[in-house]
């Protein structure tokens, strides 16, 4: 437990309930928790235009169905997030702010790529999706989860404030309060273990022992005590209600080291690469490039356009245009670039 346990507890409001934001049906004419979407590889990559934090998002290509969820459809409204999990490739792609942008592709304000092969973190100070610079994905309360008997994660949480600072593996703060007693992003909270769960239901028993053993993590600014599932017509509401008798009195914060600031922001080199290539950089239309790289320092790579997120050191493709090809290589102190020119004769 973090000595300031009872302070942070405190601030947010011992008697907070705690609400479940999520659900099956409607609520005001939208869909109630943060819906996703698996694909596989037959869902072809499209375009995202970046309308607001474009240099600390990944770029696209994606695969992004022109019919995917956004938050709160049928009418989307709020964060209108939209998650897509490649289930073929071990991709997440997650949109904030997203809408369709005609002929396949999307606008976001940003976008977070990440390789479920590997234990990803957003480069420092870097926000994704989410605020806090954390997926969304992994967070969510799903049904099947619950149907199949546990919940093997921490679950995504919001508050109204939040301070300039954040616990890994946030990476980004979004502070809205001066209070050394608000938390930052990222900031862990867990059902005291002394809590009695007999009395709820098989269901809600499921939720509240993953909040015992995994807590809840704090990613976004947003109504106190708010947990985020994904909205599923199988839900019980009736049932999730029960949860609200919960209040943030009956958790305690989990000890948090390090907790970065401005004043000790991590430091460190961008990603270098050595070498990008294409053999050949002149073909005829319908012949393939092979791209080559030689990277060090990165947690994940890009080739943008017409390529999108890949792994190892090559990949190969089929242009349809002559242009300018760019690997971007992204690890925990930024994002390095080179680039390389085709022509499609």
């Amino acid at each position: 437990m973090d000595p300031n346990s009872t302070a942070l507890i405190n601030f947010i409001g011992t008697g907070t309930p705690v609400h479940p934001d999520f659900g099956s049906g409607l609520y005001q004419g939208s869909s109630m928790g943060i819906p996703y979407v698996a694909v596989n590889s037959s869902q072809s990559p499209v375009t995202v235009n970046f309308t607001a934090y474009g240099d600390e998002s990944d770029p696209g290509p994606m695969p992004i169905p022109p019919d995917a969820p956004i938050e709160g459809y049928p009418n989307p409204s709020g964060d209108r997030h939209v998650l897509v999990l490649d289930n073929n490739q071990c991709w997440l792609y997650e949109l904030f702010n997203a809408a369709p942008a005609g002929g396949g592709a999307w606008n976001a304000d940003s976008a977070a790529t990440w390789d479920l092969l590997t234990n990803e973190q957003r480069p420092y100070g870097w926000t994704s999706a989410d605020a806090a610079g954390l997926p969304i994905f992994p967070g969510l309360i799903r049904y099947d989860e619950v149907a199949a008997g546990s919940i093997k994660h921490a679950i995504r949480f919001t508050l109204q404030h939040s301070r300039a600072a954040f616990v890994p593996p946030a990476s980004h703060w979004a502070a809205n309060s001066s209070d050394p007693n608000a938390a930052p992003m990222g900031m862990r909270m867990r059902l005291k273990s002394s809590f009695d769960i007999s009395s709820f239901s098989a269901s809600n028993q499921i939720i509240l022992t993953a909040l015992k053993k995994y807590g809840m993590i704090m990613a976004d600014n947003g109504s106190s005590m708010y947990l985020s599932g994904a909205p599923d017509d199988r839900w019980n509401n009736d049932d999730l209600h029960q949860l609200t008798t919960l209040s943030a009195s009956n958790f305690e914060v989990v000890q948090m080291n390090p907790v970065y600031t401005a004043s000790n922001l991590p430091t460190g080199s961008a990603p270098q690469i050595a070498s990008f290539t294409a053999t050949p950089a002149s073909v005829s239309a319908g012949q393939s490039v092979a791209l080559n790289w030689s990277v060090s320092g990165a947690s994940y790579l890009i080739v943008s356009p017409a390529v999108g997120a890949v792994r190892g050191n090559s990949v190969s493709f089929t242009p349809s245009q002559s242009g300018t090809y760019t690997l971007y290589a992204t690890g925990p102190f930024g994002r390095s670039q080179a680039m390389v020119n085709i022509t499609v004769q």
